[in-house]
């Protein structure tokens, strides 16, 4: 029976860890009692305990709980942002390339990638990989996402209601510092961080990266972009590349963000005309954004079957 331990069990992405845990026969869960939450000791205990556990906390936190760690046989996932352009940590996204999965499977200290960041990677690296988009390209990118995204804080100003500045989109991170911006250049080869605009919206999950390209300036079609993403991501269980300019969702005249909604998967869309194209990912912002990717790169680890329990 494999250990597990959940350190930030009662924030957004530790509870979701906890229910999908909670489906597996496979393994056992440990648990802090709530009076020693902030026991470092007891905290430290359950880590060196623990055959895979989850850091669900703050960057500094996180940095600190690992450095608890002594049990070399411990495999620390974090799903914070402390550590995920640390080389001495795996970038848990399995879709990264074709040699992810197996440095997962080896990691004894994985980095869960962002959710924003997971959705403009896994549509841009392909692309600079086929040698379509070059490293020195400036690129931007818009997000929207809901507001469970934002932790608990967020989710009670949004679900208390009473404040009009509520019911409208916000743009958010205008500092230009937006904490995804390192991997997401990191992670796709890219020389710089794109220019980034997320915002979050009153619905509860689910999230859209878009990225337009002009296609006349890199000198490739829109079809050529399909085709990257199809050859990338052929059998991949968790990545959907949908038909080019998706005649379904071109008919409703909207783009549904919330269509991947209790999944731990992404659907890749590219909409282009000649000169011009806009490539979407979505995802479920607390599933293959956060937890689902948490588990995914457990169950890789452990080698187990990738989908177990998603």
């Amino acid at each position: 029976m494999t250990t597990v331990f959940v350190d930030g069990q009662e924030g957004t992405t530790g509870l979701q860890i906890h229910e999908l845990l909670a489906r597996r026969g496979d393994l056992e869960v440990l648990r802090i009692a709530p009076e020693r939450r902030k026991d470092a000791a007891e905290r430290a205990r359950l880590l060196n305990a623990s055959d895979v556990a989850f850091l669900c906390l703050p960057d500094a936190a996180a940095r600190e709980a690992a450095g608890w760690v002594s049990n070399p046989r411990t495999c620390l996932i974090d799903a914070s942002t402390a550590h995920r352009t640390d080389p001495a940590w795996v970038f848990g996204l399995p879709e990264l390339a074709p040699s992810q999965r197996a440095a997962i499977r080896g990691a004894r200290r994985i980095a869960n990638p962002g959710c924003h960041a997971s959705a403009f990677i896994l549509l841009i690296r392909p692309l600079l990989d086929a040698g379509l988009v070059p490293a020195g390209q400036h690129l931007s990118a818009t997000s929207i996402t809901g507001y469970s995204g934002g932790g608990r804080r967020m989710i009670e100003q949004y679900e208390r209601g009473g404040d009009p500045a509520l019911a409208a989109p916000r743009p958010y991170a205008l500092g230009l510092a937006h904490k995804h911006l390192p991997e997401m250049a990191a992670h796709t080869g890219l020389r710089a961080a794109p220019i980034f605009m997320p915002m979050v919206a009153n619905y509860y999950k689910g999230l859209a990266v878009t990225v337009p390209l002009a296609l006349d300036e890199l000198g490739c079609t829109a079809q050529a972009l399909q085709q990257a993403y199809e050859r990338r991501y052929a059998g991949e269980r968790f990545v959907r590349v949908m038909p080019l300019r998706d005649a379904a969702v071109l008919e409703q005249g909207y783009f549904d963000v919330q269509g991947c909604n209790d999944t731990n998967r992404v659907d890749l869309f590219v909409f282009g005309n000649e000169t011009q194209a806009v490539l979407i990912a979505r995802l479920d912002n607390l599933g293959k954004g956060a937890s689902g990717a948490a588990v995914q790169a457990m169950n890789i680890h452990l080698g187990r079957d990738e989908g177990l329990g998603l």
